[in-house]
């Protein structure tokens, strides 16, 4: 067993780094298809309004697939540096999924983003559109590829465990594991929700200074019904994986409502609770009645198993331990994920009801919240990867290997070093992105060549 210490340094440096690069991930998976969806309707309607569209988010999804690409390259980098036992252990299964991220997926990504970029004027219309659809998909089947090797983590199969090492037993059974196709969907539909937001808000920012009002329309009206059908969606799917999870991982659902012993049937969904850690109990707890066994069984019958009962039953199957991961983390990011994700979307049910036929209010407040709401679906995919990687815990390989047994025995310095440098760095990289969306956010459709103005349907009246 290695050091606490070290191991604690090693996730801290790994959550950073991770947590870090999915800032960029959900709006890279959701912008491209909306790009894509713009020049689309640009091409079959030779509407300068919808090129004009399409230039400038695509400007802003190509600033954001850079930095991503660039923070996504410590990822793989680290599994050797941190976690050289997990590589090992795990390097037979992975070796099939991110080699076909990377060789195909992210290949697929870099050529046809270049041929977007560059090919404009030199590419036949046509196929000019087909490269961003193909860069659209290559982003999608990249996170597929991610989520096949992580959903194993999570529940490991269609693989056997040979001389101490994983090795992987049936391709077709990882590649549609359904916990992996259910993850996948999921970061999908958040993807469109944080694109959407971001659209809605750029937007938002325009409007009210009735800046470039007819193209801004047509942004406003894209996000809000992309956005809110995205959400409608989420629920469903969350519920989904929700069923999932609790057949595959009981301990992380129970964590995440903090439920001590069984509960059902008809378990209640908890509003808010004070988890006891020392006692394995609930100081106060608040709950929904039916609510939790409809969404984790589907059936207001349903019994959800509790950390209580659990604890002993892998303290007999894996041996004496801790098996319980912070119940306090994981409940309030369980909170946070559906909490901020709610508020983006609604947030734009509303404002698709205060802008209703045309209508642009003169609220100071409507615009702000509507420009200032672009953090909201960040946040909320955020505390969702916490709440899937702590739920885990203390399993790297879920019913394999502990996290505590997988790093690489390094000196604690060592990685305390590594991440003051990649803090540094990952500021410095975060400043930049900021700026630049910024700058082209507020800069606002480029005019095409054959345009002396951009002022054509401005209107300098500042509400924000």
């Amino acid at each position: 067993m290695n050091d606490s210490l070290l191991v604690d340094l090693s996730r801290l440096q790994f959550a950073m780094t991770t947590l870090f690069h999915f800032v960029f991930v959900p709006l890279t998976l959701g912008l491209a298809p909306i790009v894509a969806v713009f020049q689309t309707i640009a091409y079959r309607t030779k509407s300068e309004h919808w090129e004009r569209l399409t230039r400038m988010f695509g400007a802003m999804l190509l600033i954001n697939f850079a930095m991503g690409v660039v923070t996504g390259l410590v990822q793989e980098f680290q599994f050797g540096m941190n976690w050289s036992v997990f590589s090992e252990y795990v390097g037979n299964v992975f070796g099939a999924p991110l080699v076909m991220e990377g060789l195909l997926a992210f290949f697929l990504e870099s050529t046809f983003l270049g041929l977007w970029t560059f090919g404009r004027g030199k590419l036949p219309p046509l196929v000019h559109l087909a490269t961003i659809w193909l860069f659209a998909i290559g982003t999608m089947l990249s996170a597929y590829f991610i989520l096949v090797a992580n959903s194993w983590m999570q529940d490991p199969v269609a693989s056997k465990v040979v001389d101490g090492q994983a090795v992987l037993t049936d391709i077709g059974g990882l590649l549609t594991h359904p916990f992996a196709i259910a993850a996948w969907v999921h970061a999908l539909l958040a993807g469109l929700i944080t694109a959407a937001v971001f659209v809605f808000a750029v937007a938002a920012w325009h409007l009210a200074r009735r800046q470039h009002l007819e193209i801004m329309r047509r942004a406003w009206k894209s996000a809000l019904i992309i956005g809110i059908a995205a959400g409608a969606l989420q629920g469903g799917v969350g519920d989904w994986l929700g069923v999932i999870v609790t057949d595959k991982q009981p301990m992380k659902l129970a964590a995440a409502e903090a439920v001590w012993e069984d509960a059902g049937p008809c378990a209640g969904f908890s509003i808010f609770a004070i988890p006891d850690m020392e006692t394995r109990t609930n100081i106060v707890n608040i709950e929904i009645p039916c609510v939790l066994s409809l969404l984790a069984t589907n059936s207001l019958d349903g019994i959800v198993p509790g950390m209580n009962p659990l604890q002993e039953q892998y303290d007999q199957q894996y041996g004496a331990g801790d098996y319980t991961p912070n119940v306090w983390v994981q409940y309030w990011a369980w909170r946070a994920m559906m909490g901020f994700g709610l508020a983006g979307v609604g947030w734009m049910v509303f404002a698709a009801w205060r802008t209703r036929r045309g209508r642009l209010p003169d609220s100071r407040w409507f615009w702000r919240i509507s420009t200032w709401i672009i953090p909201l679906p960040f946040i909320g995919s955020l505390m969702g990867w916490i709440v899937t990687e702590n739920g885990r815990q203390p399993w790297v390989v879920y019913g394999q290997l502990k996290t505590e047994d997988a790093v690489s025995n390094l000196a604690p310095w060592l990685v305390v070093t590594s991440i003051i440098v990649f803090g540094l760095l990952y500021s410095t990289f975060a400043v930049v992105e900021f700026r630049l969306l910024k700058r082209y956010a507020q800069a606002g459709p480029p005019p095409l060549e054959s345009q002396s103005s951009d002022n054509d349907d401005t209107h300098p009246v500042v509400l924000v």
